[in-house]
């Protein structure tokens, strides 16, 4: 089958930095202009990449007709309003998660994408991290046996998040800037979780920085066939060590072998019957990966998803996760949330979606 190279524009230059650099170094990608309201930035980001086709007018990107995608990289509140203004000018869409800041505009998203042969892919990145790729095809070839449990937990000590003048902002969130990477983790293996117990605290840490964030949360989840999954989080406690105690990490335990995948860790760990348990590392893709400052912006992972998606518009299949995947994963989110708040009871997140009309 013959591919297309699609065309690709992109708003929002901070996260959207990553997948500038996974156009650019992607065969299925050309990367044909870029926005951002902040000229400075844009003239940044020119200079990073040599890349000119620049503009602080999004109206530019959507009336673009050689625009297939619009990559979509704003601040959560502007995501609706971006979403719908780039698919009723029929262009394709790539955005960052959350999809949305809450429910609330949840149906009307819903509406719109059912109104249109236009295809809307929410890049959960930490699905096309390396580990995570191969757990995932272990996972789909059966060698788990019968999935019993899914463990996830998204962990780092972001003391140096409460620094910054947005993290003061109402509404920051532990939960929606990071610990819905754990969230999506369990939703791609059991994605029929129905209910959510949980509990979630403020530590003295970060009320040390006059904020009233939960930063220490525990939730367990279950599905109608009787599956669990367990997510953990904390965000400003010492860890142990990345060595030790990955960022995010994935664990599958199944009726013939456990699996576990680490980020920012290279390293795929996996136990199935008849064979020895065994450690794969990846570090010949570090740099493949994390391309910028550090480990700061993982653009590799954003190649990896913008390639799934061109497959995807190649074959007309839907992208995952799509708009009802990446709104039920809110609707999770937030029985998450009223369960902590009940001092953990059960909430079934069909009962939160259909408050929504969802």
């Amino acid at each position: 089958m013959m591919t297309k190279k699609y065309k690709l524009g992109v708003i929002g230059l901070g996260e959207g930095r990553s997948i500038m650099s996974a156009a650019l170094q992607s065969d299925r990608w050309s990367l044909e202009a870029v926005c951002d309201l902040n000229e400075e930035l844009c003239r940044a980001r020119e200079k990073e990449f040599g890349f000119s086709s620049w503009t602080t007018n999004y109206d530019e990107l959507l009336q673009n007709p050689d625009i297939d995608v619009i990559a979509i990289y704003t601040p959560d509140q502007l995501h609706f309003t971006h979403i719908r203004q780039a698919i009723k000018a029929g262009k394709h869409v790539i955005c960052t998660k959350p999809v949305l800041p809450s429910l609330d505009d949840a149906a009307e998203l819903l509406r719109l994408c059912g109104a249109t042969d236009r295809k809307l892919f929410v890049g959960q990145s930490t699905r096309f991290f390396e580990p995570m790729l191969h757990q995932r095809r272990d996972y789909e070839a059966g060698k788990h046996g019968a999935l019993s449990v899914v463990e996830s937990h998204y962990i780092t000590d972001g003391r140096w998040f409460l620094d910054k003048g947005w993290s003061k902002q109402k509404g920051f969130s532990w939960m929606y800037g990071f610990m819905i990477h754990a969230v999506d983790m369990v939703r791609w293996y059991l994605p029929d979780v129905s209910e959510v117990t949980g509990y979630a605290l403020t530590s003295d840490n970060t009320k040390e920085h006059g904020m009233d964030a939960w930063d220490s949360l525990r939730f367990l989840l279950r599905n109608p066939s009787g599956q669990i999954a367990q997510i953990a989080g904390d965000y400003t406690l010492p860890t142990l060590g990345q060595h030790v105690e990955p960022s995010i990490a994935c664990v599958l335990r199944g009726t013939n072998g456990t699996s576990r995948s680490e980020y920012s860790n290279l390293q795929y760990h996996a136990h199935f019957a008849g064979e020895d348990p065994v450690t794969q590392t990846f570090e010949e893709k570090n740099d493949y990966y994390f391309r910028f400052e550090g480990k700061s912006h993982h653009a590799g992972e954003y190649q990896n998803y913008i390639e799934y998606f061109a497959d995807c518009l190649d074959h007309g299949s839907s992208p995952l996760p799509d708009a009802a995947e990446a709104i039920r994963t809110l609707g999770l989110m937030l029985a998450m949330e009223r369960s902590a708040r009940a001092g953990g009871v059960p909430v079934k997140i069909d009962d939160v979606l259909q408050e929504f009309g969802i």
